[in-house]
Formats: C-alpha cells, structure tokens, sequence
C-alpha cells in the first residue's frame, strides 16, 4: 500500500526498516558496554554503515552512537529518578497537563456498564492495518472513538482474531485508509517530522474494562513522554500500594497499547521487561521517546 496522506512510508517499507533497527537495538541492548561502533551495528542490521546511518537517524531523529545511552540499564535506573517529580505535577493537572500523548489532545470514555455487558453487541468497528514506526500495526475504531491499537508482527490474522475477541458481539468492517489516518495522529512525528495536532482533530477513545483497569489505563496517560515509572510506584498511584502484581495485570490488558502507554512502567530495578509485543520493541519506544525530548530540550 503507498501512502498518499501521511508521513509515513508506506507498510512494507516500514516494516522492513523497523525489522533492521529492532535488529540493531538488540545487538546495542546486548553489547552497550563495549560501546559498539557504527560498523559493528551496521553489520548487525545487516546494511552498509551509510545507509544503516541514515535510516536510524531517520527512525530515531538521533545517531546510532548517542541513542545507545537510552538504552543502558543505567538510563533507566536514572530515568526512573527523573521521572518521579514530574510525575507529581501530571498526576496532580491531569490528563490535560504534560502527560497527555505526543502533544495530542486524548479524550476518553469508558463503556457504560450496559455497553461492558453487551460485549460490544450492534456495535460497528472499523480496521484497517497500517505501518508506524515501530513496525505495521492494528487500528480499530468506532464511530465514538479509537477502541483498539496493536503491532501485527506479520501475523494479521492473529492481531485481529486477538481484536474480535475483545469485542465478540461487534461487526467489523475493513478500511485501511482511515487507519492510516489515525495512526499518523497515535505517531504525530515521524522520522524527526514536526506534529499539526490540533484540537480539531483530537483523538477519542473508547475504553473497555473494569473499574481497576480504568483507573489503571488513566494513570498511564498521565505518564509524559520521555518518563518511566515503576509497578509499584504505579500501584501507589491508583490508590492500590502494595498490588503492583494486579497492576501489571491491568497493565498487560491494555487495548490501545501505543495510546494508553504500558511501555513506560518498568521494573523498579530498571529493567525494561514485560511487554506484550516484546522487550525489544519496548526498549525501541522508550529510547525513541526519550530521544525525541531530549531534541526537543536542545532547540529550546
């Protein structure tokens, strides 16, 4: 599919480029220590050292070399520290304070408990698949909002098998150009590109899910970009000190993962495990992130 209305390549691009960096983000994430240099990850990404340069850089809006450090164990213990004031700040403004997501304006409703019953009969949902930069993903809608979000990792059929089952009692139609749409808003910067989210064209969401994993799904908003935090600190948040374990639980059920963002808890001891779609892409999303403030300080 080529995409016309976006920033994005289109899919089998994507993919392809996101396969080769999610490659050499293993490679970093295994040989940090040894500060590899550009040869040694090229090689792993298996692309000539110009051209692994320049399509990191245009993944990642930074050098191979310097986004080697928000990958480290070291980071994140560090991140984690950061974090914790402005957490404080976000968690007091809310949704429309620092936390919301990649500048976009998200507006979130929850099912009625009716609606929960019904498990989403005579609802419509449209899909589609479309790319972003960290590999194709899932998009499903409805006319009240984004109602689920998920990477396909090659395997369609699986991510929206996984999708129906969220929803057994809805009708599913497929529209791959309005997925596209929405996923440039979820990614509103791509490859370093400048964001034109406005309120106009906010974001809507439809959530779906116990009172707990509402509460829990809210807290994650409320985390900035750029920012980690730990289950247990995630816990105390929500009112629920000492069930990090349920929280993970809720966590892990998120349907709108890129959205509601679970990939910015980690473990207390900074390690960055525990993601559906796998560590290896979680570690890309966060060092993406943190990469994309860190350049946002500078031209402050």
């Amino acid at each position: 599919m080529t995409n016309e209305i976006t920033n994005f390549p289109d899919c089998e691009t994507a993919a392809r480029d996101y396969a080769r960096v999610e490659a050499a983000i293993r490679y970093l994430a295994d040989n940090y220590l040894d500060q590899p240099g550009l040869a040694e990850m090229a090689s792993a990404a298996g692309l000539s050292e110009a051209h692994f340069q320049k399509m990191f850089t245009r993944w990642a809006g930074l050098s191979p070399k310097r986004f080697i450090q928000y990958l480290t164990l070291e980071h994140a213990k560090q991140a984690l520290q950061d974090s914790q004031s402005v957490l404080d700040v976000s968690f007091d403004v809310g949704l429309s304070g620092p936390g919301r997501l990649h500048d976009l304006f998200v507006a979130c409703e929850a099912m009625t408990p009716g609606e929960y019953k019904a498990m989403g009969g005579g609802l419509e949902i449209i899909y589609g698949f479309a790319p972003s930069p960290f590999g194709e993903c899932l998009v499903g809608e409805t006319d009240r909002g984004v109602c689920g979000i998920s990477f396909v990792d090659g395997d369609q059929q699986a991510a929206l098998d996984d999708l129906k089952g969220r929803w057994p009692g809805a009708q599913f139609s497929r529209d791959d150009a309005r997925a596209t749409r929405t996923a440039s808003q979820v990614y509103a910067v791509y490859g370093g590109g400048k964001s034109n989210i406005s309120d106009k064209n906010s974001l809507r969401l439809i959530l779906k899910g116990t009172n707990f994993q509402l509460r829990v799904w809210e807290a994650l908003m409320r985390i900035p970009s750029g920012c980690v935090t730990s289950y247990d600190n995630l816990a105390k948040r929500v009112g629920k000190p000492g069930a990090a374990r349920a929280v993970a639980g809720a966590v892990a059920r998120n349907p709108l993962g890129p959205i509601v963002p679970c990939h910015r808890v980690i473990r207390s001891t900074g390690a960055i495990t525990g993601y559906y779609w796998g560590p290896d892409r979680k570690r890309a999303i966060l060092g993406w992130e943190a990469a994309r403030e860190a350049a946002k300080a500078e031209a402050a």
